[in-house]
Formats: C-alpha cells, sequence, structure tokens
C-alpha cells in the first residue's frame, strides 16, 4: 500500500481590487446578477457571468424550487445558458459571487454538481475554464481550472 496526495495552489486576493480591471469588471457583473437569484427558501442568491473565447458575456443565476431537486445552481444555469446561446464556444473564466442570509464576506466554491458539470464542459471544450470565485466583499480566489475543485473525477471513460 502508499499513500498519494492530491492538492492543488491557487491565487488569493485581499478584496476584489487587487483584480485586474477585466477580472473585477467579471467578477461585479456576477455581485450583479445575483440580484436575479429566486431563492426565496434559502435567501442564498448566487450569480454567475462566464466570459468565452469570443468575448460574448453570459449570465445565470440560481432559481430554487419547492421541489428542492428540481432547483438549479447558477453555474448550471449559465452553463445551460453558454450551451444554448454558444454552442462549442469555449468558456474562458467565470466569476461566481453570492449573497447569503448571513453575509457574504468570503468565497464560496461550487457544489458537487456544479463541480461536474464544470468538468465535463472543460472536457467537452478541451480547454481549462478559469475560476474567479468571491463574495460581496474580502477575499478573491482564482483557479487556473474548474477540473482542480473535482479530484479523482468520473468522466465517460469510466463508461467505456
Amino acid at each position: 500500500m502508499r499513500k498519494k496526495k492530491f492538492e492543488f495552489d491557487f491565487d488569493v486576493y485581499e478584496s476584489i481590487d487587487e483584480l485586474t480591471k477585466e477580472d473585477a469588471g467579471l467578477l461585479n457583473n456576477a455581485k450583479v446578477i445575483s440580484e436575479n437569484a429566486y431563492a426565496p427558501y434559502s435567501n442564498f442568491c448566487v450569480g454567475a457571468v462566464a466570459r468565452l473565447k469570443n468575448g460574448k458575456i453570459v449570465n445565470g443565476s440560481n432559481q430554487e424550487n419547492a421541489s428542492f431537486p428540481v432547483g438549479l445552481c447558477a453555474e448550471r444555469v449559465l452553463l445551460a445558458s453558454v450551451f444554448s446561446l454558444y454552442p462549442n464556444i469555449p468558456i474562458e473564466t467565470i466569476a461566481v459571487s453570492y449573497k447569503g442570509p448571513h453575509g457574504s464576506d468570503h468565497p464560496v466554491a461550487p457544489c458537487g454538481l456544479c463541480r461536474q458539470s464544470l468538468f465535463e464542459f472543460e472536457l467537452q471544450s478541451k480547454l481549462p475554464v478559469r475560476l474567479i470565485l468571491g463574495g460581496m466583499k474580502g477575499k478573491v480566489f482564482i483557479l487556473s481550472s474548474a477540473s482542480l475543485l473535482l479530484p479523482l473525477a468520473f468522466s465517460s471513460e469510466e463508461l467505456k
């Protein structure tokens, strides 16, 4: 038996003020888009914004439902929109922000379903999707690839 270790590096910024103008604009847009969330049950409003390789910007927000499994996270709404509006155009960067019932002063990472969906998008496009994660204030995390959030991912290779 031998042990293996999984770890990854990501960038931590003290605030949005340290980001490039382009990244700060994307994160600010995600903050604004969180206002479009339909979250009457959790009051956890999430906005996700993608900048595509062709320069287009696409938005998504979480959409809850009284039948909880039916709800959609902002990241998956965003991916569905990108697939529908711009098939075969890779995503360059996604910014995600939120407003929760107990504040929004630190980054939160996508849930497991969204991590799998982001991983699948990267496989399809054959390019990494850069993630910018931040709350309404506080630190900002930037990851070079969404797949870093899903070690030992399940992929289509397992189905062959």
